[in-house]
């Protein structure tokens, strides 16, 4: 885990996780990693439970620590794998503007276009068909392929995000589960649905972090690593 093939390296990519140290990373909207939430363990980046610490409506942490990649990136290829907790929820963020994050969730959570992860069977997240695993979420449901790919809580998963101009796909253990295309009347639409709506500049493409998502429950990430395009 955590290194890069020949071939990999040949091909642009790069490692945002080195397996042992949290360099390139801190808190949005703090200068260093907030500890208290986030730990490196047997090669991976383990988000710590939290318990019953105070929740916002939606279920996040009122005082969070998402986790931030102090680089910024517009187009790329991004990969990870990742295990879920029993009943847990967390997530990947990309086009994170931490400037409207702060000004719209003071609570240190991240804004931007989120891949969903979650222990599809348990957690109650599992009602909304857009709040699934793999999903762009509150935005778009994961296709049918993800039925055949997802694997068990506790077990690795490996994801990819490829973000390019405006044309967006997450893929789950090698099969394409979401793609859209930012501008399109459906995405749009979409976004007038959303949780969304009312944050001016949210959809707009900019050279964004990436982030792990701090929402409460453990889940751990590895093998990060990311192509810039």
């Amino acid at each position: 885990p955590n290194t890069l093939t020949d071939d990999e390296r040949r091909g642009g990519w790069r490692l945002l996780f080195d397996g042992k140290t949290f360099d390139g990373w801190r808190g949005l909207g703090y200068d260093s990693v907030p500890t208290a939430h986030w730990k490196i363990e047997n090669g991976a980046i383990r988000k710590l439970a939290d318990g019953q610490v105070p929740r916002l409506p939606d279920g996040q942490p009122a005082a969070g620590g998402d986790l931030m990649t102090r680089d910024t990136f517009r187009d790329f290829e991004l990969s990870w794998e990742w295990k879920i907790s029993r009943a847990g929820n967390s997530g990947v963020k990309y086009n994170v503007s931490e400037e409207i994050s702060m000004a719209n969730a003071p609570n240190h959570a991240a804004l931007g276009f989120e891949y969903q992860m979650l222990d599809d069977s348990l957690h109650e997240d599992n009602k909304v068909p857009s709040h699934r695993t793999g999903a762009l979420y509150d935005l778009l449901p994961p296709n049918a392929n993800k039925g055949m790919a997802i694997k068990s809580v506790g077990g690795w998963n490996w994801s990819t995000i490829i973000f390019r101009g405006n044309h967006g796909e997450h893929w789950l253990n090698g099969q394409k589960v979401v793609e859209f295309d930012l501008g399109t009347p459906l995405m749009d639409s979409l976004m007038r649905k959303s949780k969304y709506r009312g944050i001016k500049g949210f959809a707009q493409k900019r050279a964004g972090h990436i982030v792990l998502q701090d929402h409460v429950d453990e889940v751990c990430f590895r093998n990060i690593k990311i192509r810039p395009r």
